[in-house]
């Protein structure tokens, strides 16, 4: 890259930046207080959690004999699990195409 390029893509950077700095201007209209990327995706992140805490603690109260808990029990809490953790590694697997996407654009 010749100088003056160089120069060019450092004046669009800080341009860039002294846009970023600025305040958004505020909303004229209220907005629905929605939850974030964040809040929903950790959510979700707790709820695979709780379905694989579940199914973990059924199938080591049906092996210690537990009377209460069924094989039938087991083995739906069990597959719940296994699709809820799917279901987020396709998330994940997702998420990481769409961020590699991103970063691989041209600006």
């Amino acid at each position: 890259m010749s100088d003056m390029q160089i120069n060019a893509v450092l004046g669009q950077i800080r341009s860039l930046r002294a846009q970023l700095e600025q305040p958004a201007a505020a909303p004229s209209a209220p907005q629905e207080s929605t939850p974030g990327f964040g809040a929903v995706l950790g959510e979700f992140v707790q709820q695979v959690n709780h379905a694989q805490a579940t199914s973990a603690d059924l199938a080591a109260r049906f092996e210690q004999g537990d009377e209460r808990v069924s094989l039938a029990q087991v083995m739906v809490a069990s597959q719940k699990s296994s699709v809820s953790f799917q279901a987020a590694v396709q998330v994940r697997n997702k998420l990481l195409a769409a961020y590699q996407d991103v970063m691989n654009m041209q600006v």
